[in-house]
């Protein structure tokens, strides 16, 4: 971990309502993504209360991970599928990132995350929430490890950037 610096990694997975957004950080605990990680931790703000994902009650997922919603539950349903579904989702893809290789066991011990993770307050699928987020925790810890995406393949989506929410008209 003390050569690999800061990561940062994005993933976007699903469709609709019970899709995944997720923004990681990973690094080593005794850096800067350890020292953000433990002042988030500790400076929660209204509706935006860090957690440390568990894969079970008292078992936190390695690296140790810290779960900040980008979205202040609406109710109780969206606060459900937050703590629920979407933790499940991001502790589960964080261990398929140290069993498919991307982290060591030795980062795994070394090593913190903060991830950003949007759950949308109309998901409806607590299912699809958690294989969403699974699959998108996962691939957003690949993508920062790997450092994806290339500049290239930033340079050839310029003309016509876009998201599930809009996409720009063609440039050319």
């Amino acid at each position: 971990m003390a050569d690999a610096g800061l990561r940062i990694g994005e993933s976007f997975v699903g469709e609709g309502v019970n899709a995944a957004h997720i923004n990681i950080v990973l690094g080593a605990r005794s850096g800067p993504a350890g020292a953000a990680w433990a002042t988030a931790l500790a400076t929660p703000s209204a509706g935006h209360v860090p957690f440390v994902a568990v894969l079970k009650p008292s078992l936190p997922v390695k690296p140790l991970t810290l779960f900040v919603t980008k979205s202040a539950p609406a109710d109780e349903g969206h606060g459900i599928l937050i703590w629920g579904p979407a933790q499940a989702g991001v502790a589960g893809g964080v261990a398929d990132a140290v069993a498919a290789g991307d982290i060591s066991h030795e980062e795994a011990d070394a090593a913190v995350i903060i991830a950003a993770v949007w759950v949308n307050p109309g998901a409806d699928d607590a299912d699809a929430v958690y294989r969403n987020n699974r699959t998108a925790m996962a691939t957003a810890l690949h993508n920062g490890i790997v450092g994806e995406p290339s500049v290239a393949g930033t340079l050839a989506a310029r003309d016509r950037p876009g998201n599930p929410f809009y996409t720009a008209p063609h440039a050319g």
